[in-house]
């Protein structure tokens, strides 16, 4: 009996019918029904009956299962060779029936016996980095995951997808753009419900980023779903994305433009709206040091300037003013303290839309003065990830916070809706 095959299950006066899931523990069985829900029983009070094995094969999968031994796989010279990277991630979890909580349990495999809809569209390889919740990334694991990623492309994988969860995936794509130059596509999707829902939207997302891994876009892209129907996926650059809303399926927005491109789930067609960089276009190379030692703060009326003692000694500080990138008076003096004592200081703003501008009134002249640099109108997450990379990279910081080098930084603000 094994994860995939079509079961029965006697438990009590109750049957249950469905396909067996991998457990999170080793006390209960998974069945996900036909309805979509999936199950958790007691395996000491359950009479199992296999009805037929391994309903959900996984063709042109490359990848190493818990019994230590490697699928069998048809390769198909025809189709492109896409590389699953797993960090975990509600995409990639099953429900503990222990405590009813949804936990990072599935490696890259188990991706792929959940999604049968994967397969025939790719020869793929799996690869789990980390199988962590995306609340507990953290900057050392955005090193690993570059160094995953330049390897799979070096080995020859025609695309990337990165399998992650949502809450700090637009971190994490920000963190590649700049690590990485890339010839081929690098796609970032997860999913907001897990895989036991029957509105989940893990399998249309894992499925169009691997459509859109094989696209003509060199990029880090996030995929995600572009509207609250099962219609399409939107492509977003890696650097100008924000998750926007808690639990809604098409939580993701580029913010202050269009989505770069999306995905057609029925046509399984995949369209650019806006310029990009082009499949073998550039030279894969990685750079993947990083200062990790910068915050990101957030200004708000009231702030005691004693707060700022917490970034005392740090090698850089993203500040998220008001408007066109404003903070009280009475913080500049300490701002500048820390600027003297070696703080890489860089402001960026608490509004969606629009860019840093210091000149227009007295507050930000001051601030310009005391030597704050502008993001213009990079995203505060992404400023911080990039400020990481470019403290360790850069010979001129302040160059660098103020050119565009992944797309965060777009040559001027327009409205858009």
């Amino acid at each position: 009996m094994n994860p995939g095959d079509h079961v029965r299950v006697d438990r009590a006066d109750r049957t249950y019918e469905g396909v067996l899931l991998p457990s999170s523990t080793d006390d209960h069985l998974v069945v996900k029904l036909e309805g979509g829900y999936n199950v958790g029983i007691d395996r000491a009070d359950a009479a199992v009956e296999v009805l037929e094995s391994d309903v959900y094969e996984i063709d042109g999968a490359d990848s190493v299962g818990e019994d230590g031994k490697a699928s069998e796989i048809e390769f198909d010279d025809d189709l492109p060779t896409i590389s699953l990277i797993s960090t975990g991630g509600t995409i990639a979890s099953t429900v503990d029936y222990r405590t009813g909580a949804v936990t990072a349990q599935f490696d890259a495999e188990d991706v792929l016996r959940a999604v049968p809809d994967l397969a025939g569209r790719a020869n793929y390889r799996g690869r789990v980095v980390a199988n962590i919740l995306s609340e507990n990334m953290e900057p050392p694991l955005w090193q690993d995951l570059a160094q995953a990623v330049h390897e799979e492309i070096d080995n020859g994988a025609d695309g990337v997808v990165v399998m992650h969860g949502t809450d700090t995936m637009q971190y994490s794509a920000a963190a590649l753009s700049f690590m990485l130059e890339t010839p081929v596509p690098i796609v970032f999707t997860g999913s907001q419900r897990s895989a036991d829902r029957p509105s989940s939207d893990n399998v249309m997302n894992a499925v169009s980023a691997v459509e859109a891994a094989q696209s003509d876009c060199a990029e880090v892209l996030v995929c995600m779903h572009g509207s609250e129907s099962d219609d399409s996926c939107a492509l977003h650059r890696g650097t100008r994305v924000r998750k926007n809303h808690t639990s809604r399926r098409d939580a993701f927005e580029t913010v202050g433009a269009e989505p770069l491109g999306t995905v057609d789930y029925d046509s399984e067609t995949v369209e650019f709206r806006r310029d990009y960089h082009e499949r073998g276009e550039t030279d894969l190379a990685l750079e993947d040091t990083l200062e990790s030692d910068v915050e990101l703060l957030k200004f708000t009326p009231g702030m005691d300037p004693a707060f700022l003692d917490v970034v005392e000694g740090s090698e850089g500080l993203i500040i998220e003013g008001t408007g066109l990138g404003h903070v009280h008076t009475d913080l500049i003096p300490r701002i500048e303290e820390l600027i003297e004592n070696g703080t890489t200081t860089v402001m960026t703003s608490q509004c969606l839309s629009g860019r840093v501008c210091d000149r227009v009134y007295d507050t930000g002249r001051d601030l310009l003065e005391a030597g704050v640099l502008e993001a213009g109108d990079t995203l505060p997450g992404t400023a911080k990830v990039k400020l990481m990379w470019a403290l360790a990279n850069s010979e001129h910081v302040e160059e660098a916070m103020g050119t565009s080098l992944a797309g965060e930084l777009q040559e001027r603000s327009v409205p858009w809706e």
